[in-house]
């Protein structure tokens, strides 16, 4: 099979779209006030509403109420709901599933892990960063993320490159792929090249689930 890729950091029309024509599989919005990736829920929702079908859109959130997640759910109408902060196994039931970030800074970071997952669909696995909550280009240890496997589907970030993908893909065969710096001309940009690319060299290897 081949690794479906996420392409998260969306913030306008043309590099939505531009990402679909190229090949990806699913569009990350990124509602953290605090991250230069941020995009406002009505924009989002009017750049969902011009996309084709079958695409799958994701809402990024970190530590925010669930009420709040909720609201933005219906107003949107986002597919998927990625955590990206602290958020306790608790605290992920809402009305789509969920993945849960982690970020990663050794083998011990995957130890939550077991606590999860009956609560969600997937494992999004991040560089740690003391400041930052994800979109800092910074690649961890893809032997950790091979172990995290045997916890549930895992999609691999952090530094990831038009590059580096293909050994990442082959090394680690994940579930899924997201990227957002590696593949931006400027923080909430995205280098149409450096996208197709991207997508071109993760889906040409093949993994095994």
């Amino acid at each position: 099979m081949r690794v479906r890729v996420k392409i998260c950091g969306i913030t306008n029309l043309d590099d939505a779209l531009s990402a679909v024509s190229f090949g990806a599989d699913a569009l990350g919005f990124v509602f953290f006030e605090e991250s230069p990736r941020y995009i406002p829920y009505t924009d989002a929702a009017s750049i969902i509403r011009k996309l084709p079908p079958f695409i799958t859109t994701v809402g990024v959130f970190v530590n925010e109420k669930p009420e709040q997640i909720e609201k933005i759910i219906s107003l949107t109408h986002i597919d998927i709901v990625q955590l990206h902060g602290s958020e306790p196994p608790e605290s992920c039931s809402f009305s789509k599933r969920v993945i849960k970030a982690i970020r990663v800074k050794s083998l011990e970071s995957l130890d939550p892990l077991i606590h999860y997952q009956q609560k969600v669909s997937a494992f999004l696995l991040d560089a740690y960063a003391p400041d930052a909550y994800g979109g800092t280009g910074q690649v961890f240890n893809w032997d950790i993320a091979s172990y995290a496997k045997q916890f549930g589907r895992i999609i691999l970030a952090g530094g990831l490159t038009p590059d580096n993908i293909g050994e990442a893909v082959k090394q680690v065969m994940p579930y899924g792929i997201d990227v957002s710096s590696g593949v931006e001309s400027e923080k909430g940009r995205k280098d149409l090249d450096k996208m197709r690319i991207f997508i071109e060299r993760a889906k040409r290897t093949h993994v095994s689930l």
